[in-house]
C-alpha cells in the first residue's frame, strides 16, 4: 500500500498523447515511499529549458526535473510530508521514446517515477547510487508490465 500524498497534475503541453491525470497518479503511487504533496507538470521546451537555466544553471532541455522542498510543516494528523515538483519535457519525452523505440507511454511513466525517486532523495550521479536507483525504478515499472529501461 503506497503511503498518502495529495497530487496536482498540470498540463501545461501542447503535445499530443499526454497521459491522463489517472495513469500519472498510478504511477506516482508505486513510486512513493512516503507521504507527499507533489506536483507533476508536462511542459513544452521553452519552459523546460527556462526552468533549467534559471534553477541549474543549464542552458540544455531536460526530460524531467525534480525540485525538492523538503519535509513540508505538519499536516492535519500530524504527519510530516514530502513536497515538490516534478516537471517533465513533453517534446523530449517524445524524442526520446522514438529514438530508443520504446512505447511513449512507457517513458512517460519512467521520467514520473524517476522523478518521484528524486524527490525521495534518490539519485544516480555515483555510479553506486544509480545502481540503486535504476533497480528501483526497474522493480516498479515491472509492475505495470514495462521493460527494465536500462536494459536493451
Amino acid at each position: 500500500m503506497s503511503p498518502h500524498f495529495s497530487l496536482s497534475v498540470q498540463f501545461a503541453s501542447d503535445a499530443d498523447s499526454l497521459p491522463s491525470r489517472a495513469q500519472v497518479r498510478r504511477w506516482v503511487a508505486a513510486a512513493l515511499e512516503h507521504a507527499a504533496e507533489i506536483t507533476v507538470r508536462f511542459v513544452d521546451a521553452e519552459e523546460a529549458q527556462a526552468l533549467n537555466q534559471d534553477y541549474r544553471h543549464k542552458g540544455y532541455v531536460p526530460n524531467v526535473l525534480t525540485f525538492e522542498y523538503g519535509e513540508l510543516p505538519l499536516n492535519k494528523s500530524g504527519a510530516r510530508v514530502l513536497g515538490g515538483d516534478v516537471v517533465i519535457c513533453a517534446p523530449v519525452v517524445e524524442r526520446e521514446a522514438r529514438e530508443q523505440g520504446k512505447p511513449l507511454q512507457d517513458h512517460y511513466a519512467h521520467m514520473t517515477v524517476h522523478g518521484v525517486l528524486h524527490l525521495q532523495g534518490y539519485d544516480h550521479i555515483d555510479p553506486a547510487d544509480a545502481d540503486i536507483m535504476e533497480s528501483r525504478e526497474a522493480v516498479i515499472l515491472k509492475r505495470f508490465r514495462i521493460p527494465n529501461p536500462y536494459t536493451s
